[in-house]
């Protein structure tokens, strides 16, 4: 039977699905399979917090397994229904490993006997409650004692508490709540609270006219009625507001509310809604067909103060869209919540098998626990703004962006992306050009480099980033989604250069399958190694896989199995493995050896027996770049599998490639990877504030 945590609130507007978030994220980085279930569901749609946890951790368990009965149900027949949650909870929980189950909402002000339903229905469930109090407009005084009642009920209904949460804090009581409640305190975040314009289009029953639908997740600021000309109304915007305007003043309003949003010299919008229901005129029609309008355009039919009346009440939830909420709510229950003494509390062991999902989310904790300043070249690019808005609410790293800072925070805005913690530097800055011109000069003046090519040569985004983790000012550097991998990790070649005792820079794919985590190298990087640089990359890759928790059995990959074959190619890999033993005569390795014998135990048993490598390595060395970068691509293509890389390695401080065709997440774990290596590079080094 699965471990089950009950996620219960004692109060209304308490912030809850943050925290079930934040449960099933930690499950998720210790066993295979985790569910979650909603015992109580509204009637006539399906519920927003549970595909907002399917989509976003991959829970391919359908809907109707992960939710129980409907609030109409219990009132129907309380211990009819009450038997059937059990029976639908114990027959998800048979699926999985874990299960987070998420208490009931208030859809007004907190009442008691709902509690008390969660108490008792943790109780008969047997999990144990994960207790969550609103700070939200209380004083210390009165968080106490919400926090006493809630455990006092808890108690009564024979309920365990596995811990107890209080959010929405006033952010200066935090230090004082603290100190004066046995619980993890989380301050107050208006970004958790902050509808969203999927959020308002529900609110007001309207639907996308216009724009991009992956903006509908953008959080909302506020609102306001076009109700005036256009020169007040752009005179009284505010970042973030989403404006509404009558259908019938669409061709007067609309254009310049969207140059508006484009201009940097603007707050930009968050969403435009269109009330009133009246058909546009074609004219109007045909011109914003020109206009490649990407901010969100609401049509609904009420009028405006019906629709500012709705809108006015709508509340923040979490949907699938709105990554940018979820990743608000990760890093804030990782902040403040002691992720190991509930992992302790419920005694639950790292399962052996280690599924993608568990692996990512590794690198990210990981990354998070001691972190590094990270250079982003391409910094107006929109997969890398989407990324940094991901990370920085993530916690994950500190961020540099490279270009001009108006463009910058311009495209993030009209984004609706959240990266005003980020630096961004020009590589036209003029004091940091000129240092690091003078470095580069003096590092090529033996192949004759002037100062006045340097200052040209610097100003290359590449050679820019690359200078400023050379020089101390970013840790790492991860670029490639829009440029070539030369162009992208030469300047690393000429600036930063090989670590001592390694001999050639290489790289690695951590191959994620279903059960466990290979590591191919190099697949990326060198065509067609020596013997010599063969044994390095076969040593370095040993290492990666051990910096990232693979155990390192390196298998030197070949046509031949051990002593069968002949042949350059074949000999080039034995003279490597006898190396790597010469070398490193800790480290398990096979070779030659074919991938079969390498994989597959029953092959390792007729083809090498006795070997500790064969039938279980988890580092595979390709002898030559043509051979890894099919194999790597049939492997993710045929199996299945998360490629994630190539990640650089032989390099004395970290620099990594993307690919040009990255998504959003190959970003966010390449800048984890990045951030790790560079605390094994430097681990003394003081986290920045």
């Amino acid at each position: 039977m699965a471990i089950g945590v009950y996620v219960a609130a004692s109060d209304a507007r308490s912030n809850k699905g943050a925290i079930a978030l934040g449960m099933v994220e930690l499950l998720t980085r210790q066993v295979e399979t985790v569910g979650v279930f909603r015992p109580l569901v509204r009637v006539g749609r399906e519920d927003g917090l549970v595909n907002t946890v399917r989509a976003r951790f991959g829970i391919g368990l359908p809907y109707e397994m992960c939710v129980g009965v409907t609030y109409e149900d219990l009132h129907a027949d309380e211990e009819r229904a009450t038997g059937e949650i059990l029976a639908r909870y114990r027959a998800l929980a048979g699926r999985c490993g874990a299960v987070v189950v998420i208490g009931t909402d208030y859809t007004d002000v907190g009442a008691p006997t709902e509690f008390v339903f969660n108490a008792e229905l943790a109780a008969d469930l047997g999990t144990p409650v994960v207790n969550v109090v609103t700070g939200l407009h209380r004083m210390p005084d009165d968080i106490v004692a919400a926090v006493e009642m809630s455990r006092k009920e808890l108690a009564e209904r024979h309920a365990t508490e596995l811990a107890t949460v209080v959010t929405r804090v006033t952010p200066d009581l935090v230090d004082e709540v603290a100190a004066r409640v046995s619980a993890y305190v989380l301050p107050e975040e208006p970004r958790l609270s902050a509808p969203t314009v999927s959020d308002l289009a529900a609110a007001c029953d309207g639907e996308l006219f216009m724009g991009d639908e992956q903006q509908l997740g953008r959080e909302v600021g506020a609102l306001m009625v076009g109700a005036m000309s256009l020169p007040n109304i752009l005179d009284r915007l505010s970042d973030g507001v989403a404006v509404i305007v009558p259908a019938d003043r669409a061709a007067a309003l609309v254009p310049g509310l969207m140059a508006a949003h484009r201009a940097p010299t603007f707050p930009a919008l968050s969403a435009i809604i269109l009330n009133g229901g009246l058909e546009l005129p074609e004219p109007v029609t045909r011109l914003f067909d020109g206009m490649d309008i990407r901010l969100p355009v609401i049509a609904t039919e009420g009028g405006t103060f019906e629709t500012a009346k709705a809108l006015s009440e709508a509340e923040g939830m979490f949907t699938p869209d709105a990554k940018g909420k979820i990743d608000t709510a990760l890093g804030l229950f990782a902040d403040h919540v002691d992720t190991a003494a509930l992992l302790r509390s419920l005694r639950i062991t790292k399962a052996a098998a280690v599924t993608p999902l568990m692996f990512e989310y590794d690198l990210l904790e990981r990354a998070r626990a001691q972190r590094r300043h990270i250079v982003l070249p391409e910094g107006a690019e929109p997969r890398i703004l989407r990324a940094a808005d991901s990370l920085l609410r993530r916690g994950v790293a500190e961020l540099t962006l490279l270009g001009d800072e108006r463009e910058i925070r311009a495209a993030a805005a009209q984004m609706g992306l959240a990266v005003d913690d980020a630096h961004v530097v020009s590589p036209f800055d003029e004091e940091l050009r000129e240092q690091f011109a003078e470095e580069y000069a003096r590092l090529r003046a033996h192949k004759g480099m002037s100062l006045a090519q340097a200052r040209d040569a610097v100003t290359d985004v590449s050679y820019f980033g690359t200078l400023m983790v050379h020089l101390g000012l970013a840790d790492g550097m991860v670029s490639g989604a829009a440029h070539t991998t030369a162009h992208t990790i030469r300047p690393s070649f000429e600036i930063i250069k090989t670590t001592p005792g390694v001999g050639i820079v290489s790289s690695v794919f951590f191959m994620c399958l279903a059960d466990r985590v290979l590591v191919y190298g190099d697949c990326a990087v060198v065509p067609d190694p020596t013997a010599e640089q063969l044994a390095d990359i076969g040593i370095s890759s040993a290492e990666t896989a051990a910096r990232f928790g693979v155990e390192p059995r390196v298998a030197m990959l070949s046509y031949s199995t051990g002593e069968s074959g002949t042949g350059p190619e074949v000999d080039k890999v034995r003279r490597a493995t006898a190396l790597i033993r010469e070398l490193r005569p800790d480290l398990p390795v096979a070779g030659p050896i074919q991938y079969d014998a390498a994989a597959e135990p029953s092959v390792a048993e007729a083809k090498m027996p006795g070997s500790p490598v064969a039938g279980r390595a988890t580092v595979f060395v390709v002898p030559d770049l043509n051979t890894g970068n099919n194999l790597y691509k049939a492997v993710q293509r045929s199996a299945g599998a998360v490629a994630i890389g190539p990640v650089l390695q032989g390099l004395r401080k970290p620099v990594n490639d993307l690919s040009r065709g990255a998504t959003v997440d190959d970003i966010v774990d390449t800048v984890a990877i990045t951030a790790i290596q560079a605390q094994a590079h430097n681990p003394g080094r003081e986290e920045t504030p």
